[in-house]
Parts: C-alpha cells; sequence; structure tokens
C-alpha cells in the first residue's frame, strides 16, 4: 500500500496560493504609463494581450487542476512531486509573460514564451497520471481520463508546433495559445462528462 503523505486538501491549498501568488507577480508588470496620453495607454497593448492570454492559461490551470484533485484519493510521493514540479512550471510563465511583453513580441521572445507554455503543459500530464492511477480501478473514470489525456496531446502539440512559427510571424504562436486556451473553454464536450444531477 502507498504511503500517504497528506490530505488532498492540504496540497490543493498550497498549490492555490502559488497560483494566485503567479497571477499577482503577472498583474504587477502592468506599470502604469507617466503619461496620461490615450497613446500612453495604448503603447501597453502587448503588455496586456500577453498578460490576458497568460491569464487564461493560468486560470484554466487552477481549474484543471481543482477538477483532478477533486478525484484524488490520496496523496502519495509520486502525486507529490510531481504536483510541485508542475508548480514550478507555470512559474515561468510570468518571466516568459513579462520577457514577450517588454520586446513586443520580438520571434525569440515569442518563441520563448510557447516554450514555457509547452514545458508547463507537459509537467501537466505526469501529475494527471499519478492521480489517475488511482482510479484506473473506475471504468467511468479511465474514459474521462483518456479523453483529457487526448486533449493534453493536443495542447502539447500545438504549443510545440507555436515556437517555431514564432519565426514566422509571433502571432502565429499567439492565435495557436489562444486556440488552446479556447480548447479548454468546453471541457465537457471534450471529455463526454455528463452534467451532475
Amino acid at each position: 500500500m502507498t504511503e500517504r503523505i497528506m490530505g488532498a486538501g492540504r496540497l490543493e491549498a498550497f498549490s492555490d496560493g502559488v497560483i494566485a501568488i503567479l497571477i499577482t507577480i503577472m498583474v504587477l508588470e502592468l506599470k502604469v504609463p507617466a503619461s496620461h496620453e490615450a497613446g500612453a495607454l495604448l503603447g501597453l497593448w502587448s503588455v496586456f494581450v500577453s498578460y490576458l492570454l497568460s491569464f487564461l492559461v493560468i486560470a484554466i490551470y487552477w481549474v484543471n487542476h481543482h477538477e483532478l484533485f477533486h478525484h484524488c484519493r490520496q496523496v502519495n510521493t509520486a502525486v507529490l512531486w510531481t504536483n510541485m514540479a508542475f508548480l514550478f512550471c507555470i512559474s515561468l510563465i510570468p518571466f516568459a509573460t513579462a520577457y514577450m511583453g517588454e520586446n513586443h513580441f520580438s520571434p525569440f521572445a515569442t518563441a520563448l514564451y510557447g516554450g514555457s507554455l509547452l514545458l508547463a503543459g507537459a509537467s501537466y500530464v505526469p501529475m494527471r497520471r499519478a492521480v489517475e492511477r488511482q482510479l484506473d480501478d473506475d471504468p467511468a473514470s479511465r474514459r474521462v481520463s483518456r479523453r483529457a489525456a487526448t486533449k493534453n496531446y493536443i495542447s502539447l502539440t500545438l504549443y510545440a508546433v507555436s515556437m517555431p512559427l514564432a519565426y514566422v510571424h509571433p502571432a502565429i504562436t499567439l492565435v495557436l495559445a489562444y486556440a488552446v486556451a479556447a480548447l479548454y473553454f468546453v471541457p465537457n464536450a471534450w471529455l463526454g462528462e455528463r452534467p451532475h444531477a
């Protein structure tokens, strides 16, 4: 029997705190312009667009993390450390966001941003599997897990493709990242979940 390290609620609370801090760090990058002219505010459009995308990405991870740990039966070593690795990877998103915004979507900065999203998405997979292994005896959970895995791999593919495409045009990378975010706004349709009674 696997040793139970802590309750899922405690791990969720810690993860929620980290995610809240990441969002706070990102919003602090939205500096108020020194000028009161509208043009100065419009000059921040690149920073705001990158913040909006990153906020969506982190919010989606938070929602999915909450749903995943709602089904977690026990926090074992695999769950604990894969969760920590996931938190480390998403903690890089604020830096990549600020770097891309400050460099006005240069190809390298945008490719780096795509790489940070790819790393975060890749780190979610082992964490999801560590929790799902506890549910292998539930056929309904296995079906939902297969569909969730499909969505994960589609996302990873789009992120991987978006990185070199930043050198074609950075907007392609952002469109693909927004497409991945849009994919997660229809979770029930993709996962085949039935509405709760």
